[in-house]
């Protein structure tokens, strides 16, 4: 019933104010107190010990807009006994509401380490205000779960994301006459050469760095020979290269000026032999590298993402997830906490 209210709840990346209220007062009602640190929601155990380390839990309260192709009303879907529809159902009000029942299971309970909850926003645009903030906000925390729809797969490392804006110049001229220097050439000659670059260090975790031209814009009408052709370059990265470094590789090939839209997306893995990976591996959960990103690029501390639903759902229209999965999901992370060690 909880994910159902938070369905109903218009949560627009930067727009997460109603969410994060509602569910400030939701925790109000068993008596535990919360601070927001802008729309974030923050909630600590009440013997919250800062000699102990810090397991944080975390999910991200807002959502993409609703695609045109949806059936039914994303913030008033069906009501069904076996499926919760609607946007932010699986991506990511499952993780969420499942992060926040663990939460509450063991808010009281003495651990070897504290919880902490953290319930961020802005996470589908990568904006300021969102875990970002609150990681300026508090104490260092020493690991996180992040909670994202895998199908409970422990994903112990995730391809970061570098988006490039590229443009070519030329100099416009009559189609007919043969004149000008046509940009459109000039970008697909950098496309390609950029296809074909080759990054020389693989990743044993993750592979080799992937790189997509996914759009491109150029022209005015048929017969001015353009003179600005712009594309977008979307890329993978791995471990191996920060996104700096993949920008001084690809610039000097290329005619045209790349410009990255954020150089802090990077990749992440959960190093070898730490205290999480080894709890992953004693209850036997499957591992995988994640190609999408989440709020664990944003993090300085080991992590694993790992949440009930499926990637395969998230963004799609006629969202859902399935009511077994949550408990599933709910089971799944009280299995984590308590199997971690130290």
């Amino acid at each position: 019933e909880l994910l159902r209210k938070l369905v109903s709840i218009p949560s627009f990346s930067g727009e997460e104010k109603e969410r994060s209220d509602y569910l400030r007062g939701y925790l109000s009602g068993f008596g535990i107190p919360s601070e927001q640190i802008v729309h974030n929601l923050v909630v600590r155990q009440p013997h919250f010990d800062a000699g102990k380390p810090t397991l944080m839990l975390n999910s991200h309260l807002d959502t993409v807009r609703p695609a045109s192709s949806y059936t039914f009303d994303p913030f008033n879907p069906p009501i069904s006994e076996t499926h919760v529809y609607g946007l932010g159902s699986n991506d990511a009000g499952a993780s969420g509401v499942c992060l926040l029942e663990t939460f509450l299971h063991f808010y009281k309970t003495q651990l070897p380490f504290n919880l902490l909850l953290v319930l961020s926003c802005e996470e589908e645009n990568s904006g300021v205000n969102g875990i970002r903030k609150v990681m300026e906000a508090i104490p260092a925390i020493d690991c996180a779960i992040v909670g994202e729809p895998t199908g409970m797969r422990a994903a112990i490392a995730e391809r970061g994301l570098l988006v490039i804006d590229g443009e070519a110049h030329g100099i416009s001229g009559h189609a007919a006459r043969d004149e000008g220097v046509n940009a459109i050439y000039i970008a697909l000659e950098d496309i390609a050469t950029m296809r074909s670059t080759r990054f020389e260090k693989r990743s044993p975790v993750m592979g080799d760095v992937k790189l997509s031209v996914t759009q491109i814009q150029a022209g005015t009408q048929h017969n001015v020979v353009p003179d600005r052709c712009r594309f977008v370059v979307d890329i993978r990265p791995t471990d191996c290269y920060t996104n700096p470094e993949i920008m001084q590789i690809l610039q000097p090939k290329v005619k045209s000026t790349l410009t990255a839209r954020s150089l802090t997306n990077r990749s992440s893995a959960t190093p070898p032999g730490h205290p999480l990976l080894r709890c992953v591996e004693k209850l036997g959960l499957e591992t995988y590298v994640s190609p999408t990103t989440s709020d664990w690029m944003r993090l300085t501390c080991p992590a694993v993402k790992m949440g009930p639903g499926e990637s395969s759902r998230s963004h799609q229209a006629d969202e859902f997830v399935l009511i077994d999965e949550l408990q599933v999901g709910i089971e799944g992370y009280k299995r984590i906490i308590m199997n971690y060690e130290l």
